[in-house]
């Protein structure tokens, strides 16, 4: 079956399907992983997101039942070079294109990665259509135009959970996870850290967190705009200073909003599992797993209570930062990985060791 992907500034790939049938919207970026497709299409971060893989084969490993970051895949639509037919490995369940269709994401392949990924790197990332019913030129572009894009729009309501529950009932420490699209590997290694995890809407209150006595309190990842979810962000106001806190991503966004920072919006965005960072106390180079649209202006940071930790060696743009004063860092990659380098998941030593202090404080 035919399939168009169509860019809001009239470009157009033509190509096959390979998943659901129907039309999809969102901001079209690319992703310089190898492998770990099933974890990308189901990393809630990627909402309001169609992805585009720079690596030319994809699918050959088939997808499984455990290695999936989230309930769903919740990328908009998924665009490759070529859409291996064959998928071979001992823990596979199912094809690319089988779990594609089961979960109603469309999936086009054939077109030329290559070229849309260097249009992306020169133009920016832009709004898009995918589409195997409508296959007029002119009639998607214009859609493509009118689509709401991501710009000031709060797409954490569409990915964080309903109602609290808790990950892992037994550890010693109980550590508060907000959920702004969280990933299971991040809950996964907190339990290996000895941490009872409790994980709780993106839209509950800085009283109704206090009120679950946690000895620490993780932001996570998400999608979308961070200035679009300034509730999170007054939250955060109210809890910093009174316990352990540590931002992943969107965590880290929203953070930085909270100290008085302010954020904006990167050309094409950062996606893939390697980007280097150099940490700024040690001089070591992470190369680390990133996915996000926007990003912390350093120049915003005008507090001397915090210290930037971490900075991107591509662009030079925020990877990190600490409060001086209070128990409260937080870095704009992913040290859970998945998929992806553990480059560093020390991270999560230095939270569980702020933790051991303010415990004994």
């Amino acid at each position: 079956m035919s399939a168009i992907l169509a860019l809001e500034d009239g470009t157009i790939y033509r190509g096959s399907s390979f998943g659901a049938e129907g039309e999809a919207y969102g901001e079209v970026v690319f992703n310089t992983s190898m492998s770990g497709y099933q974890e990308i299409l189901t990393d809630p971060s990627y909402k309001g997101q169609i992805v585009t893989m720079t690596y030319p084969l994809i699918g050959n490993y088939g997808v499984n039942a455990e290695d999936v970051e989230s309930c769903k895949p919740f990328a908009e639509g998924f665009v490759v070079k070529e859409y291996s037919k064959i998928a071979s490995n001992w823990r596979k369940q199912n094809t690319l294109s089988g779990y594609l269709k089961e979960n109603g994401v469309l999936g086009i392949e054939g077109i030329d990665t290559r070229a849309l990924t260097l249009h992306i790197r020169q133009k920016g990332a832009m709004k898009s259509v995918l589409s195997t019913l409508d296959l007029d030129e002119k009639s998607l572009v214009e859609k493509a135009r009118q689509s709401r894009g991501l710009i000031g729009v709060d797409l954490v309501k569409d990915v964080a959970c309903a109602k609290a529950y808790e990950w892992e009932k037994q550890g010693k420490y109980r550590v508060v996870v907000l959920d702004c699209g969280i990933k299971f590997n991040t809950l996964r290694v907190l339990a290996e850290n000895n941490c009872r995890v409790i994980v709780v809407p993106a839209s509950i209150s800085a009283r109704e967190i206090m009120k679950l006595k946690p000895d620490g309190l993780l932001l996570s990842n998400g999608p979308g705009d961070p200035a679009a979810v300034s509730y999170v962000v007054e939250t955060v106001k109210e809890l910093i200073g009174k316990l352990p806190i540590f931002g992943i991503c969107l965590g880290h966004q929203m953070l930085g909003q909270a100290l008085g920072g302010k954020t904006f919006k990167l050309k094409f965005g950062h996606h893939g599992a390697n980007h280097p960072v150099k940490d700024l106390k040690t001089g070591k180079i992470a190369i680390t797993v990133q996915n996000h649209g926007f990003c912390v202006d350093i120049e915003s940071l005008k507090s001397k209570e915090i210290e930037i930790t971490h900075i991107n060696l591509n662009d030079n743009t925020l990877e990190g930062m600490r409060h001086k004063k209070f128990p409260v860092f937080s870095v704009q990659f992913h040290p859970e990985a998945s998929p992806g380098p553990h480059d560093a998941e020390y991270l999560f030593d230095n939270f569980i060791h702020l933790i051991k202090r303010h415990c004994h404080a």
